[in-house]
Order: structure tokens, then sequence, then C-alpha cells
């Protein structure tokens, strides 16, 4: 049981992971015209390291991972820092950054049946018939007369963007599961670290060094390495730490909300009708989860 004074802490770090995380999408698609998806994510996971070290090692608190800690370690930096990471910067090339932000966080819906299974969370009608409207909503993303499904490139990206989703959703789960030793600022380097090992050996093999350097292009990779990847990842998974992990999905709900609203200011954006419909009945069944007394 979460103690009631942990609860405003807990929900004002995901008030933040909104806010970074959902300007971030526009940010991520201007940063890729000018480096290659996966030198952008070594990049990233690159400065969240030394951001997260240098933090740690000033604070006394840098120290190597109890064996307790070792899943946790190589399950959130494989799924949640190296695949997640990777697919939605390959998925945004080729997808507008509104409609990535809303496929990326369709994330509760691979939550909840995982959080019955493997958590014991019970599923009540109401959060089945949230999961029901919320796959109507994913449906309609998808229809003939609003997504072109002739166009490969479009396919693939708008698939690896629904991978990510069903990756993050297994690290959320892994999260609420596991019994911490350190805790998650603690820990972050060293997953980090596993993800780094993983992303720069496959995007140096994949030969695609094209990068065109800029002063915009290096506040991009600060903003994502410190703000999107070092602070936004540990408030992420401690606000999991706090709360269910149905609540914790739910609440980063608004960040593709956030991710539409950025694309429309800063990208230009359209909002058509297939989009619009298709989240709004994602996030009203996705709410409607929420809105259940647990």
């Amino acid at each position: 049981m979460v103690r009631i004074k942990t609860l405003p802490f807990a929900w004002l770090l995901l008030a933040l992971v909104v806010i970074i995380w959902g300007s971030n999408w526009s940010i991520m698609k201007i940063g890729l015209r000018s480096i290659d998806p996966l030198w952008f994510a070594a990049a990233r996971l690159t400065i969240a390291l030394c951001a997260t070290t240098l933090l740690l090692f000033f604070m006394g608190r840098l120290r190597w991972p109890h064996k307790q800690d070792m899943p946790i370690v190589f399950g959130v930096g494989i799924m949640q820092f190296a695949v997640f990471l990777v697919l939605i910067n390959e998925g945004l090339t080729s997808v507008n950054a509104g409609r990535a932000a809303v496929l990326a966080y369709t994330t509760p819906l691979w939550v909840t049946p995982g959080a019955h299974f493997f958590l014991n969370e019970a599923v009540s009608r109401l959060k089945l018939l949230g999961v029901s409207i919320g796959l109507c909503g994913l449906i309609i993303l998808f229809n003939p007369m609003g997504f072109d499904w002739t166009d490969p490139a479009v396919v693939k990206g708008n698939a690896l963007l629904l991978i990510a989703a069903l990756v993050w959703a297994i690290s959320i789960l892994h999260v609420r599961k596991h019994q911490w030793k350190a805790s998650v600022l603690e820990l972050t380097p060293w997953q980090l670290l596993v993800a780094l090992f993983i992303v720069v050996p496959i995007a140096w093999f994949a030969d695609t060094r094209h990068v065109e350097w800029s002063t915009e292009l290096v506040w991009i990779l600060l903003y994502n390495g410190i703000l999107g990847t070092a602070l936004a990842q540990w408030a992420s998974i401690r606000a999991t730490q706090l709360l269910p992990a149905v609540t914790v999905s739910l609440g980063f709900l608004m960040v593709p909300l956030a991710g539409i609203f950025f694309s429309v200011i800063w990208l230009n954006e359209a909002v058509t009708l297939t989009l619009g419909l298709g989240t709004l009945l994602i996030v009203g069944g996705l709410l409607l989860q929420s809105n259940h007394k647990k």
C-alpha cells in the first residue's frame, strides 16, 4: 500500500514526465532530420549516462548494483532504454510526431491484461470495456480511408511504434514486480550502460553514420539525453514504483495529447478526422479504466 504522503510526489513526477516527453516527440522529429535513428539513440543514452553518473558521483551514491537488482538492470536497460528508444526513433522517420505519440502510448492497452495475468490485479467489466473502446480507436487509426496501407515505410513505422508500446508495457510490469534493493537513480547508469552495449554495436555495424551537426542538433541531443532520458526515465520508473501499474500507464496517457499539441504548434501537423476520432476513443477507453475505483 502506498503511503498517502508519497502520492503528491508521485503525481508531480507524472506531470514532469508528461511535459518533457510530450514536447519531445516534435523535438525528436526535428532532430531525426540531421542524425540517423540508431546514432540518435546512442547519443541520447551516452549523454544520459554521463549526467546520471556525475550526479551520483557528487552525491556519493555511485556504486555497483546489488545482485538482487541485476534482473531489473538488464530488464529496464534492454527494454525501456535500448529497444523502446530505437523503435520509436525508427518509427518517427516515417510517421508524424502526433500520431507516433498516440501509437507509442497505447501501452495501457497491453498493461491491463498483463497486470491481471502477472501481477494478479483485478480486471473488472469496466476495465474490459475501456480496453475494448481503446482497441476500437486503434482500429480507426488504421482504417484504409485514413491510413495508406500501400506505403511499406509507413506501415513499418507504425508497426515499430506499436511494438515499442508493447515492450514498454512489459517493462512496466517488470518494474512493478521487482523487489528493489537500490534506488531507481542508483541503478539508472547501469541500465543505460546495458542499453549502450546493445545500441552502439548495432549502429556501428549498420554503418549509417549520417550526422549534420548544428547548434540546434546539439541542443536537441542535450534535451533528449539530460531531460528526456536521464530525468524523465528516472521519474517514470519512480512513479511506477509508487503507483499501481495501470494507474501509471494511464497517467502517461497525457503524453500523446501533449505530443499532438506540440506537433500542431511546432511542426504544423494536421489533426485529421482519423487521428482525432481514433485518439478520442483511445483516450476515452483508457480514462474509463482510470476512473474505476480499485
